[in-house]
């Protein structure tokens, strides 16, 4: 269990939420685990829930505290919620946003940022790491790149001056990003990224995880009320969940690239667990997706010292803490949105 803000975050499995008095009560077969005041909470979210009681939900629904349940891989799977008071809110004003090209920009550039500042994290700790395996002159040269279009993303007001230059550092990052794959180099090589469809193994991979990791910040996203579908950076599209990829590219490099890495380097998978399709696409065996997928829950599991909460949450729990502070944004309580930079 993670109170994180105002929100409840229950990550155990089998667990049941009843009411006592003003208090939650979280049990687990016949023990009481712990109580939470509803004075304190404006959501809670539940994974793997074992149930909830009616006393609860009805007591949640009139103080419009949010009660969202979960899959325990992190998947959506419903909201409880009283008379629509919050809620609106917050989507009109997120509406209204999107709207507005310069007020998207303002928050969308923060996101780039983040996801600028975390690849050259990436690419300086592997320059530190790994500096007789790799050209470090050519990492210490695209560190230098990145960190002048950093300078640069400060500054922007317009989304396709900012596409311009996210494209720009995305293409210095993809430049040196098979230098950082230092096993099974036989079957694991990055020449560059193709996504539909992908056409090695990495590619593949890569792809997977964003995947997995869109699909847990869509369900951040509608856990804090937010609609997942309407974003700043990406615009409108039907069926894309367009905030959902504008809050995980600050996540990409930290969270999805390195967990591919590690799989390669860490030889938890092997080339023979892919083939090639007629049409060319590379895909995983079901063998080693069921490998990745393990590997995926796993790493979520592990302990962080969130950048700007500075608190301890498990790497599960990254997306909705990004969510809850995009929400506190968008609500006026907090002056920017601060995007998830990795130390």
């Amino acid at each position: 269990m993670k109170k994180l803000l105002n929100t409840l975050f229950v990550t155990l499995p089998d667990t049941y939420l009843s009411l006592d008095g003003e208090n939650i009560v979280v049990k687990q077969e016949e023990s009481i685990l712990a109580r939470y005041p509803l004075h304190n909470l404006e959501a809670v979210c539940t994974f793997g829930y074992a149930g909830v009681s009616p006393g609860l939900m009805g007591a949640c629904a009139t103080r419009n505290i949010n009660l969202t349940f979960m899959t325990r891989s992190g998947r959506f799977l419903a909201r409880v919620t009283g008379e629509s008071r919050g809620n609106v809110v917050l989507r009109k004003e997120q509406y209204r946003i999107s709207d507005d090209e310069r007020r998207s920009a303002l928050i969308a550039r923060n996101m780039i940022l983040g996801k600028i500042y975390n690849h050259k994290w990436i690419l300086e700790r592997a320059t530190r790491d790994y500096s007789l395996r790799i050209d470090t002159d050519r990492m210490k040269k695209v560190t230098a790149s990145l960190t002048e279009i950093m300078k640069q993303v400060r500054e922007v007001e317009e989304l396709d001056m900012l596409r311009g230059l996210e494209g720009t550092a995305a293409v210095q990052y993809n430049s040196v990003f098979d230098e950082l794959i230092l096993q099974q180099k036989d079957d694991f090589y990055f020449h560059g990224r193709h996504k539909r469809p992908p056409l090695d193994n990495v590619n593949a991979l890569l792809s997977f995880a964003y995947t997995l990791l869109s699909n847990d910040m869509k369900s951040a996203l509608e856990a804090v009320g937010l609609d997942a579908y309407v974003g700043f950076l990406h615009r409108d599209r039907p069926g894309r969940a367009s905030l959902a990829l504008d809050v995980m590219e600050e996540l990409r490099g930290v969270y999805a690239d390195r967990f591919v890495l590690s799989l390669i380097n860490k030889k938890l998978i092997h080339g023979k667990g892919f083939y090639k399709k007629e049409n060319g696409a590379v895909v995983m065996d079901d063998d080693t997706r069921k490998i990745v997928l393990k590997a995926w829950q796993e790493r979520k599991q592990d302990k962080i010292i969130h950048p700007y909460l500075n608190e301890k949450m498990s790497w599960g729990l990254v997306p909705y803490s990004q969510a809850l502070l995009m929400a506190r944004h968008i609500r006026g309580d907090l002056d920017e949105y601060p995007p998830f930079l990795w130390k």
